[in-house]
């Protein structure tokens, strides 16, 4: 094995090199506090490893993302949403007896308790949709209490994923249906997975819902481009969680309120609220381009680069020709996506974008389709969430298969006050 070597005052450590599947190099310093008396700081943790993992592999030197070896180009065209839930959490794609099985869990477990629909009774119709997913979701635990133990047991695992995995659809629409003060509509057993959501999201009395196979399967690319993406930020938030041997319910909710944030899954509505506001000021192309290269202007373009990848985001690659696809088909006149496509054209032939390799990544091309599909611009990030849900139950099941489990418990180095002592409120 090799060792690297770390010499401090008197301590000479050699610490082993751990090797990945695909060459990736960690230093492990598991053992650097009791022996040396140190700890490693690493803030944001942007080159700390926190686990080994199985799951997904990105190089984003390469533009590459794969699920269990399989790369996404693949997955995106030739697997259904539910094929790839499975091959994440289970390890490899389903044989005919396994997926006809999974499949039969998500019809069945489709429905909410009856009783749970006066929580939306009570919720405003203001309220975020990111709000009411987190907490119908970490209620579920209060209604279906036989499918979790503090054991951690296989078939009532299998039970509980599937139903996480079906219901937050189900609560998604339904938040949706309130918010707009329309009635809620049940799901249907004869409808696949995506088709099934945008049913319960679109139909009603008046419009009912007309499905179109384009609209369909891209929401299932899009599902399935989001369903894990390594130790993000969510991800690793259902990992420290659920350390604690917390149920998954709670776990799974932790991951959706850490997904809600600007700069973690509602990257994508900040892309849609970026277009309305060059719509609303008249910015032309070339302006923004240039205030998007000015440090002191106040302008920010969302939807280009990205932390991880070197190279075009190959998410974004994918959702690019769906985006084109759609967009020819229904012949969209739509100001803000035609403003997003000028804007793409022009930032990849510019210089500065392409010396820094400023891509258009996955929330410039998902929040425009989100668009074009009828999603609300605030429902994105649940429709990211939904997407995401089988990464951080895969995450889960792998956190807790290990041995020995152990709980999240980082240190740090303390900057406060040395020892003081306490003074009267008379003498201060």
């Amino acid at each position: 094995m090799e060792k690297a070597t770390l010499t401090y005052q008197n301590h000479v450590l050699e610490l082993p090199i751990i090797k990945g599947t695909e060459d990736e190099k960690a230093i492990d310093i598991s053992n650097l506090r009791k022996s040396a008396n140190l700890i490693t700081l690493d803030l944001g943790f942007q080159n700390t490893g926190s686990c080994m993992s199985s799951i997904t592999y990105i190089d984003g030197e390469k533009g590459i993302l794969r699920y269990r070896g399989i790369p996404i180009e693949e997955l995106a065209e030739k697997a259904s949403f539910s094929e790839v839930a499975y091959l994440l959490i289970y390890g490899n794609l389903p044989n005919k007896k396994e997926q006809e099985s999974f499949s039969r869990r998500l019809t069945q477990n489709s429905m909410i308790h009856e009783e749970m629909l006066r929580f939306f009774d009570g919720f405003p119709p203001t309220a975020h949709p990111m709000a009411i997913l987190a907490t119908m979701v970490n209620a579920l635990s209060v209604y279906y209490t036989d499918y979790y133990t503090e054991d951690f047991q296989a078939e009532t695992f299998d039970l509980i994923a599937a139903s996480l995995i079906s219901r937050i659809r189900t609560i998604a629409a339904y938040s949706y249906k309130h918010s707009i003060g329309e009635p809620h509509v049940y799901p249907r057993r004869d409808l696949q997975y995506a088709s099934n959501f945008l049913y319960m999201m679109f139909d009603s009395p008046v419009n009912p819902y007309v499905p179109d196979s384009e609209i369909e399967k891209a929401l299932c690319a899009l599902l399935i481009l989001h369903a894990d993406h390594e130790q993000n930020c969510s991800t690793s938030t259902v990992r420290l969680v659920g350390s604690s041997m917390v149920n998954l319910y709670a776990s799974i909710c932790a991951g959706i309120c850490a997904l809600w944030g600007p700069l973690h899954g509602g990257a994508n509505q900040k892309v849609i609220e970026m277009l309305e506001n060059i719509k609303k000021n008249n910015f032309t192309i070339k302006q923004c381009i240039e205030s998007a290269k000015d440090k002191n202007s106040k302008f920010r373009l969302f939807g280009f680069g990205h932390r991880l990848y070197r190279n075009y985001d190959p998410r974004a690659l994918i959702l690019k020709k769906y985006c084109q696809n759609i967009f020819k088909k229904f012949n969209y006149d739509d100001s803000l996506i035609n403003i997003a496509m000028e804007l793409e054209e022009a930032a990849t032939k510019d210089d500065y974008f392409i010396e820094r390799k400023l891509y258009p990544n996955v929330d410039f091309y998902s929040g425009i389709i989100y668009r074009m599909i009828g999603i609300p611009t605030n429902m994105f990030t649940v429709m990211f969430a939904i997407g995401r849900l089988p990464g951080m139950i895969a995450q889960w099941k792998e956190m807790h298969d290990s041995v020995p489990l152990k709980i999240g418990r980082p240190y740090q180095i303390y900057t406060g006050n040395t020892l003081r002592h306490y003074v009267p409120l008379n003498e201060r």
